[in-house]
């Protein structure tokens, strides 16, 4: 594990005295970011720290939840530099989700944790839809599973390893094993909850059906359905251990259970009322609505999930290589480039003078296809490229599929033309042009957007646990905007008739299995 160090917030480095702080912690894919925000919303502190992530198979990620652990003491100790733990007065939690921890009877981990990244379920998340029945599971968890939800994680699993399937007692998410560290207790909220593939929305309790379902794709291995945390308010409080407490160098004070991190990511972001859309764009891309009501789509376009505050619900589209594509370019090309050098390449060259590039690198998407068969792809590559051409090939396929989710969630109700953008691509002006075009809306991007916001959330919403109110300053700065133009508009209005035609018919192939394997055997 890696760390950074702990930077001041919002106040120029300076904390004003006597100023007490809430602490949000973010578990991401690739480390953990933690803020110190003040009552008033203002931040003033951030830390984080890496941890790696395993691949011991193909379609593989895997992460050691000691990592995790270790990575929650750095960011810790850097907050306290900063902001003494004498000052806080809560500590609240965002995670990256679906992530499954499979826990013993003692609460500890059997074996490495799964990330969302995962691929490796995907026939079995296929089986478990077909067993639940996949248009009644829909319409009572909001969900199109796959073999990215936890319990088709857990059939994998256990299947595979009968051994840990048979040792494992309780499924957890990343964040909730977190939380049971810091607490003892055994919890979810229900925007996570969302991520096992089994809980129901209107009822709020977990679907016993797709649990049996679960354990009879686990095979002889595993008898019985494994056991589910209670799901319980994001803004639920527990007492710090005292042996967290010591680690973390801090008092008892309390942790507030907290939500997924892109429920939290939009918090942070100010997106809370119905009609507000975020865009925060990451290792994915989370590309979520806010309505006072849960909106099913007949085509399952989108999914549903519960937000941090009562009576308030996600139409949330992930797509699942965005940031992760960007970095595997930079890396592609080499030279030492960053994600900054690809986007500034793709900034220099139009879109039409660019091949079409699907870009399905995960492999499979989300957002509005749900199809784990897609892989990625160069349509009409010619020796005339170079570096740059791939570049804004692979950022308009980003942008494009984005304009997709946006079009998606116009279908499904009222939101406004403003967009809220955070993160990862979203910090480069070119691309939110490119996507103020594209989706003919306006982007703004906050004017602190170095901060993180699913860590802010997490910050924001332990402060409303404990005070009960939301913070004055709960919003970020105002920032900068893109408007869109028509003219750009209409050259992306072509370019995304290119992309659907290449798309429908690299899909035709990646549909016919056999075809496939007898290509990639060439």
């Amino acid at each position: 594990m890696s760390t950074t160090d702990a930077r001041p917030g919002d106040r120029g480095g300076r904390v004003p005295g006597g100023q007490d702080a809430f602490i949000g912690l973010d578990l991401g894919t690739s480390g953990l970011k933690g803020v110190a925000v003040a009552a008033s919303g203002a931040v003033l502190a951030r830390g984080s720290a890496r941890y790696p992530t395993h691949a011991p198979a193909a379609g593989a990620c895997e992460q050691d939840p000691r990592d995790w652990l270790s990575a929650l003491v750095a960011v810790a100790g850097q907050l306290r530099r900063i902001v003494p733990a004498a000052r806080w007065r809560g500590i609240g939690l965002s995670g990256m989700i679906p992530t499954l921890v499979t826990v013993g009877a003692d609460g500890t981990p059997r074996g490495p944790a799964i990330t969302w990244q995962d691929s490796r379920a995907d026939d079995w998340g296929e089986r478990f839809r077909e067993r639940c029945g996949p248009e009644d599971l829909y319409r009572q968890t909001g969900q199109w599973v796959d073999g990215r939800y936890l319990l088709p994680m857990f059939g994998r699993v256990a299947g595979e390893d009968p051994g840990r399937g048979r040792a494992t007692r309780t499924l957890l998410s990343a964040k909730d094993y977190l939380f049971h560290w810091l607490t003892g207790e055994v919890a979810t909220d229900p925007s996570t909850a969302a991520g096992f593939g089994c809980y129901e929305l209107m009822t709020g309790r977990w679907n016993e059906a797709a649990r049996e379902a679960a354990a009879a794709l686990a095979g002889p291995a595993r008898g019985v359905p494994p056991a589910l945390p209670p799901v319980i308010p994001a803004t639920a409080c527990r007492p710090l251990r005292p042996a967290a407490a010591a680690e973390l160098g801090c008092g008892p004070v309390p942790v507030c259970l907290g939500a997924a991190d892109s429920v939290l990511g939009a918090l942070g972001l100010g997106v809370r009322e119905p009609g507000q859309i975020a865009y925060i764009a990451g290792t994915s891309t989370v590309i979520l609505g806010v309505t006072d009501q849960p909106v099913l789509d007949p085509q399952h376009r989108f999914l549903v999930t519960p937000l941090a505050q009562e009576g308030r619900w996600g139409l949330e589209m992930d797509l699942l290589a965005t940031g992760s594509a960007v970095r595997w370019l930079a890396d592609l090309l080499g030279g030492g480039r960053t994600e900054a050098a690809v986007l500034a390449l793709a900034a220099g060259v139009a879109p039409g003078a660019a091949p079409v590039i699907l870009p399905y690198l995960s492999p499979g998407e989300q957002g509005a296809l749900w199809d784990p068969r897609l892989r990625g792809a160069v349509v009409g590559l010619n020796l005339g490229h170079g570096a740059a051409h791939l570049a804004r090939g692979l950022v308009s396929g980003i942008v494009l599929e984005s304009r997709r989710c946006l079009a998606v969630l116009d279908e499904a109700g009222s939101f406004g033309r403003v967009l809220q953008v955070a993160g990862g691509s979203a910090a480069d002006p070119a691309f939110r042009a490119d996507l103020a075009d594209a989706s003919r809306r306006s982007v703004a991007m906050p004017g602190d957007d170095d901060t993180d916001y699913s860590a802010r959330g997490a910050a924001l919403i332990t402060a409303w646990a404990v005070d009960g109110a939301w913070p004055p300053d709960a919003g970020p700065a105002a920032g900068q905007l893109a408007e869109p133009d028509e003219d750009r508009a209409q050259q992306w209005d072509w370019q995304w008739r290119e992309f659907e035609s290449a798309r429908r018919a690299i899909a035709r192939y990646d549909h016919r299995p056999r075809l496939r394997r007898a290509v990639m055997a060439l």
